[in-house]
């Protein structure tokens, strides 16, 4: 078996393919390196075959989406642990080597990620993972160098190697072990929240999740579905939901639940209000469709291991009330 497989999930990405495949193929060597197409329809596949033939691809018949895709692609690939990557990430030297020598030193760890900044941006954090994620009471993602739209600037504040909640799907490494014991990614989330759903479910199960900022990647962030298409505020809101759902012990979740849905319906309210009928649409189908599909989990009864990093507080709250923009501004004595 191998060591290490760099996985990459494409969906219509040829351009993408041919932007950032190069610095991975030339700093993750000399580990295995493998495409999984998702039914792609812009040639990708052609691309692949005629300038990187030596790269495996495993081609889906249909668009499964980000969970399911990796799921099928994952049973198919043997190795110790699988590094997922998006294909709108530029790498760098030694990405891999200080990851997996921290995943080798202790093997509670079930993912990790790198220091995440953005390409456009160098000298910033990327929204999607940064420098390790959290969440707080009501499962609102945020991380270290993010809390909503603000980024903060790279200067070294989280160059340190530490436990989080979630690590970011965007370059995911995660522990193949771990990633069977827990069954996978949660496929009818399709895309969005899967890894920390993963994170939450490994945790449960006594894995933890790191963060190793001696790794470093620069991330474009919403190159497949965009940062405003409803489809995927309908993605994110349904599947927030479904993640806290799932996760939280059954005595907390009549609270949970009903402020949760009181704070979407203000959304909802509020994309109505600044003319964005589609997004206000697809918050409230996003509410109707978790309320369906809840019915096919059982929530845990009760907490099995102690799971760090929650922040035991309303991030909407300190965000837009107490005006705490950074991570390093909110209380430390409330995770």
């Amino acid at each position: 078996m191998e060591q290490v497989a760099v996985v990459i999930l494409n969906h219509n990405g040829k351009h993408l393919l041919a932007k950032f495949l190069p610095s991975v193929i030339q700093h993750s060597h000399p580990h295995r390196l493998v495409v999984v197409d998702n039914a792609s329809e812009d040639g990708s596949v052609d691309f692949l075959r005629q300038h990187h033939p030596q790269i495996q691809c495993i081609q889906l018949r249909h668009n499964e989406g980000f969970a399911r895709g990796y799921n099928l692609a994952l049973q198919a690939i043997q190795a110790t642990y699988y590094v997922l990557l998006n294909t709108d990430v530029e790498v760098t030297a030694r990405w891999i080597t200080p990851i997996i020598q921290l995943m080798e030193q202790n093997p509670t760890i079930g993912a990790c990620q790198p220091k995440i900044l953005s390409y456009h941006q160098k000298n910033k954090f990327e929204y999607a993972g940064a420098g390790g994620g959290f969440i707080d009471s009501l499962g609102y993602p945020f991380c270290r160098g993010r809390l909503f739209s603000t980024l903060e600037v790279d200067q070294g504040q989280y160059n340190d190697t530490r436990e989080v909640f979630w690590a970011s799907g965007a370059c995911f490494f995660v522990r193949a072990s771990a990633f069977r014991a827990v069954g996978g990614f949660d496929e009818r989330f399709f895309a969005y929240y899967e890894e920390i759903d993963l994170c939450w479910r490994m945790q449960r199960q006594g894995f933890k999740i790191y963060y190793c900022g001696q790794s470093q990647v620069y991330h474009v962030g919403s190159a497949t579905m965009g940062s405003t298409n409803p489809y995927k505020a309908y993605l994110n809101f349904r599947n927030r939901a479904l993640t806290l759902y799932k996760n939280t012990p059954a005595q907390d979740q009549g609270r949970k639940q009903a402020l949760h849905v009181f704070l979407d319906l203000i959304v909802a309210a509020r994309e109505l209000l600044l003319g964005r009928g589609k997004h206000c649409w697809a918050i409230l189908r996003a509410l109707v469709d978790f309320f369906r599909l809840k019915r096919n989990y059982q929530p845990p009864q009760q907490q099995s291991h102690k799971i760090n990093n929650i922040y035991q507080g309303l991030l909407p709250f300190a965000y837009f009330i107490r005006k705490k923009k950074t991570f390093s501004a909110l209380d430390p004595a409330r995770f």
